[in-house]
């Protein structure tokens, strides 16, 4: 698992909030090429990599997202601050404290700074603990001398402009790994090692497989596209999500049986769970309640496919992430065992 771990640090170092992409997907691509596969662009932006298998009429397609949360620029404040809005799902106080950086559109520089409500001080505000965090009192604190929106639109920032948040990527001894957007690169990660590993070793799949590295999850309409006719079993390797009611944990692969999509596959669930089983992979069935997924996203758009949801247990998601490396482990064992077993019945 040394070379997924390594693949999760550098993906998470590359800043990729929704719609501002392109860096990490020139990684992806120049990741992929030196394994010896030829990746391709999709119009839309992400990367897709085939892998022919024995079964060529039949098709799989295998996903995982790379575009993470984010802000944009809404405005510059009249004392140098910047109003942001949000990309992607979660409440402000998320990423409250966040340290954050501001990629200036204009120039193609970067200026750090630090995400905070308006009335932090205590010391000054009385409501600094109770004030409710929405759009108009959140702002970007910029590490530069500015007191007014001048200063400030004198460095180069306009609306726009994104806002990404430092992913803090610690690989703890006790096997622990937290960061940032741990949704969705762990599974990114674990697509690239079974890649690697497949190539290295000359492993022939049964069904041809296509790759896909999204890159609009986290508005709704990832991989949604892009999906070939042959096409009939559809596997989203994103997060499980845990808390009250979840059976999900660090430790495990949870399988999602329904989400707020609606259930996912009968059939290909229980085909997970019975490779699952024969394989000794530790794994829990679970209900995620306000989420969505990109096989979810292509179901929407009409796609005649079967589809499933796997993914390592996420503890805090869409905060400052934590999962371990045995629900690592276990991921990248299931979707290998799937990779390498028939199609759905």
């Amino acid at each position: 698992m040394n070379q997924t771990v390594e693949y999760i640090k550098e993906l998470t170092a590359i800043a990729s909030p929704t719609g501002f992409t392109r860096e990490i997907t020139d990684y992806l691509v120049e990741t992929l090429e030196k394994l010896g596969y030829q990746p391709v662009r999709t119009a839309k932006g992400g990367v897709n990599v085939t892998v022919k298998g024995k079964n060529d009429e039949q098709q799989r397609y295998v996903t995982a997202h790379v575009d993470t949360l984010g802000a944009i620029v809404r405005a510059v404040k009249p004392d140098g601050r910047l109003k942001m809005d949000r990309i992607g799902g979660y409440p402000w106080n998320m990423i409250e404290g966040e340290n954050c950086t501001v990629h200036v559109a204009s120039t193609g520089k970067t200026v750090s700074g630090t995400i905070l409500i308006h009335q932090t001080s205590c010391h000054v505000y009385k409501d600094a603990g109770t004030a409710e965090r929405t759009q108009d009192n959140m702002e970007v604190r910029l590490d530069e001398k500015v007191t007014n929106e001048k200063e400030t639109r004198a460095l180069g920032i306009e609306v726009g402009d994104f806002i990404s948040f430092d992913p803090r990527t610690v690989v703890a001894d006790s096997g622990f790994i937290k960061s940032r957007h741990l949704d969705d690169k762990v599974s990114a990660a674990i697509l690239l090692n079974l890649l690697k590993v497949y190539k290295e070793e000359g492993i022939e799949l049964p069904v041809t497989t296509h790759f896909a590295f999204s890159v609009f999850e986290e508005v709704g309409h990832g991989a949604n596209s892009s999906i070939p006719s042959q096409v009939v079993e559809y596997l989203a390797v994103d997060m499980g999500a845990m808390g009250d009611d979840q059976q999900t944990d660090e430790y495990t692969v949870s399988i999602c049986v329904k989400d707020a999509s609606g259930p996912y596959h009968y059939e290909f669930r229980q085909h997970l769970v019975a490779l699952a089983e024969e394989q000794d992979i530790p794994f829990k069935l679970d209900i995620y309640p306000f989420y969505g997924s990109d096989a979810s996203a292509a179901m929407s758009a009409g796609a005649e496919v079967k589809h499933a949801l796997l993914g390592a247990g996420i503890e805090s998601s869409h905060s400052y992430e934590r999962t371990h490396i045995d629900s690592v482990v276990a991921t990248e064992r299931m979707v290998d065992a799937y990779l390498k077993s028939d199609l759905v019945e």
